[in-house]
């Protein structure tokens, strides 16, 4: 699923349009990265953390000629999924959508009401069969391949 699917997905289960859906979405990775940047570690529970992490000055080898070099400080972006999203995930299942909400249809007046038919007679539910165990295929004995020589005129 990429952004603009992920956008459509957001605006279906909000029930809003699909531009307020990009709007949101664009708006909530807006206010983590803004957040994160700033240093501060943001937690949506259930979901994952995402923390910034400010490494020192260290020295490092160059593959190429195995010089020792000294790098200056750097930073990173860890995320780190937290443990509901994680048992979801290795759980395999999808957590249901909710039902959306439709407002109740009008009430229409019957102008008369039809006479009653005659019921029909209830018929009988047909009576549930144990399921019938299937013998296991044998296998054919294999055929000798025939040889064939070829004739020469």
């Amino acid at each position: 699923m990429n952004r603009s699917q992920l956008a459509t997905a957001l605006a279906e289960r909000l029930e809003v349009k699909p531009r307020e859906g990009r709007e949101i979405l664009d708006t909530v990775v807006g206010v983590i990265t803004d957040t994160v940047t700033t240093g501060e570690v943001v937690t949506i529970s259930g979901f994952a953390k995402f923390a910034r992490r400010d490494l020192g000055p260290r020295m490092v080898r160059n593959p190429a000629t195995g010089e020792m070099l000294k790098k200056g400080a750097t930073r990173k972006v860890r995320i780190t999924p937290l443990k509901a999203f994680k048992d979801t995930v290795m759980s395999g299942k999808v957590a249901k959508k909710a039902p959306a909400k439709k407002a109740a249809p009008a009430k229409k007046v019957a102008a008369k009401k039809a006479p009653a038919k005659k019921a029909a007679p209830a018929k009988k539910a047909a009576a549930k069969k144990a399921p019938v165990k299937k013998a296991a295929a044998k296998k054919a004995p294999a055929k000798k391949a025939v040889k064939k020589t070829a004739k020469r005129r």
